[in-house]
């Protein structure tokens, strides 16, 4: 029965919609061999396409300065990712929070390990500047649109919650972004919680009401972050952790030579230097020493609110029949691990 529960569970990983699916092709992992001294000869990272401190450090060799040894870094779409860890084609993947709170709940035995950013500007509850919607309260009988099983889903869901208003006194609409541009542009619509690039369009005529970032600082954290299959974790532990300083160092990279991080990242990703910063500032960027902060990880000896945002999150991904079974706060406070960011900054 576990087998076919872990099956089941796969099956929905791989069609419910999740953040940040990137576009690109897949090379072949390499397999891991141990060398003589203990170590694995080839590290596979599962990475995609997103502005942050993973595709600095890959940019700038970080993780085979790091770890000393040959890293393959391997381009995936979002729900092939999940799949590979399963696979166990790959060691670390890059995955939104919402696609690794559905892993982690479904049975995947992997770790969070470091948050690679907390969303804040880069995604918004927006309204047209005409409206006479001035708050979340304003909502009540209004349409609003945004990509369920998504972090936006949830974070509007929070925050109507946290402001006293039940689903049921707004209507939801399911749409993806282009589909939210096309029904604002038509009137149908009277709010939308989105994401770039479509944000800045609706933004055009539209205003602010809240932002993820806002929600971060009530509690309702999404992010992207950075998962390890427990089993290579538990043979190699200071390979997770030589993972973290190269991520470390992107953070530092960002924090004390802005203009070069965002030239890194434009090259990248292909986009304008202008629009590179623009993305980049719409998140948060932690060092290692403020992932350890009570508001994300916290640490080994007391586990931070990463634990319950996650629990959360899964909550709400159950409520939308999106998990079969209904998740145990044991599940997260078993995969949220501290230690190697611990162990990274003693190195």
């Amino acid at each position: 029965m576990r087998v076919k529960k872990l099956v089941v569970n796969i099956i929905i990983l791989t069609i419910v919609s999740s953040l940040f699916a990137a576009c690109g092709t897949s090379k072949k992992p390499i397999e891991n061999n141990t060398t003589s001294t203990g170590a694995p000869k080839v590290v596979n990272i599962g990475t995609q396409v997103m502005p942050n401190d993973e595709k600095i450090a890959i940019a700038k060799n970080f993780f085979e300065e790091e770890l000393g040894v040959k890293v393959n870094i391997i381009q995936f779409e979002a729900g092939d990712i999940r799949n590979a860890l399963v696979s166990k084609d790959i060691d670390f993947a890059l995955l939104g929070s919402a696609s690794a709170t559905q892993g982690i709940a479904s049975g995947i035995d992997i770790e969070t390990i470091w948050i690679h950013e907390v969303l804040g500007e880069a995604e918004k509850l927006v309204v047209k500047k005409n409206s006479n919607i001035n708050s979340v309260k304003d909502l009540v009988g209004k349409k609003i649109a945004t990509p369920f099983t998504t972090t936006t889903h949830y974070s509007l869901l929070k925050a109507l919650e946290l402001n006293g208003i039940s689903q049921k006194e707004v209507t939801l609409y399911d749409m993806q972004m282009p589909e939210i541009y096309a029904a604002w542009q038509r009137g149908d619509i009277d709010a939308a919680y989105a994401w770039e690039p479509t944000l800045s369009n609706l933004l055009k005529d539209g205003k602010m009401l809240i932002s993820s970032k806002d929600m971060a600082s009530k509690g309702v954290v999404t992010s992207n972050v950075e998962v390890v299959r427990r089993e290579f974790a538990q043979k190699y532990p200071d390979m997770v952790s030589k993972y973290i300083k190269a991520v470390n160092k992107a953070v530092k990279l960002y924090n004390e030579n802005q203009g070069e991080a965002v030239k890194i990242i434009a090259k990248e990703l292909n986009i304008t230097e202008e629009e590179a910063l623009k993305q980049m500032k719409g998140s948060i960027w932690l060092t290692a020493k403020e992932q350890l902060d009570p508001a994300y990880f916290g640490t080994s000896a007391k586990k931070g609110n990463l634990v319950n945002s996650l629990k959360d999150t899964a909550d709400f991904l159950y409520k939308q029949k999106s998990l079969i079974n209904e998740p145990k706060i044991s599940t997260f406070e078993d995969s949220v691990n501290p230690s190697y960011i611990e162990n990274a900054l003693k190195q």
